[in-house]
């Protein structure tokens, strides 16, 4: 499997550089930006999902194989680079949580991985302790329906904006947009709900994309 070193976020390992054919050097370059603008905040979306410095590496690792594979089919008329990029991470992990679901031998797991350095656990363990409050929100978010709590990852902690976030999720903008105030408005019911109660969604200010 394929590793990428948290502590060379400024370009990519030279062999995750796209070795295809065609104009090479623009292909290098535009995938280098790509990967310089999105490897920390793909890094932090699976340290909201795993305490394990191997697992994040490694999901991180694995999201920007598969970025390099398909990078020729990556159309910008229909979506920014993150949020085509979040498609990748999302699909990933859900690979990743399917195959354990499945329980597979750990030894199977463990087949291919190289053991990372000590320097590189250490970086990983500081993003995952970075990522402690989003991933209890995200484990608080299980009472919400899956794309009402996939778009309040996406906004609110990823940093994603609205219209980005349905790209990813792969439903209309309009959608998204009150999903994202419906799923902010339960979530402030619970946390608080004598206060969310008097709250309507629909006099919420619009959100911006």
């Amino acid at each position: 499997m394929s590793q990428i070193k948290p502590s060379s976020l400024n370009s990519p390992p030279s062999r995750l550089a796209p070795q295809g054919s065609g104009p090479a050097d623009r292909g290098i370059a535009e995938f280098e930006a790509l990967y310089r603008a999105n490897v920390a905040v793909v890094t932090a979306y699976f340290a909201r999902r795993s305490a394990e410095p191997q697992t994040v590496a490694d999901l991180t690792a694995d999201t920007f194989v598969q970025a390099i594979t398909s990078f020729a089919t990556f159309d910008p008329r229909k979506g920014t680079p993150r949020a085509w990029v979040f498609g990748i991470a999302r699909r990933i992990y859900a690979a990743h949580c399917q195959a354990h679901s499945q329980q597979r031998s750990r030894v199977e797991r463990l087949r291919g991985r190289r053991e990372l350095a000590p320097d590189e656990v250490g970086d990983l363990i500081d993003r995952i302790d970075a990522e402690r409050a989003g991933r209890a929100l995200v484990t608080g978010l299980t009472t919400l329906p899956a794309t009402d709590r996939a778009a309040v990852e996406l906004v609110d902690l990823a940093g994603l904006r609205p219209k980005e976030a349905a790209q990813v999720l792969g439903v209309a903008p309009g959608t998204l947009r009150m999903r994202l105030l419906r799923a902010r408005a339960r979530l402030r019911k619970a946390a608080s709900p004598d206060l969310a109660h008097s709250t309507d969604p629909a006099s919420e200010p619009e959100v911006k994309t």
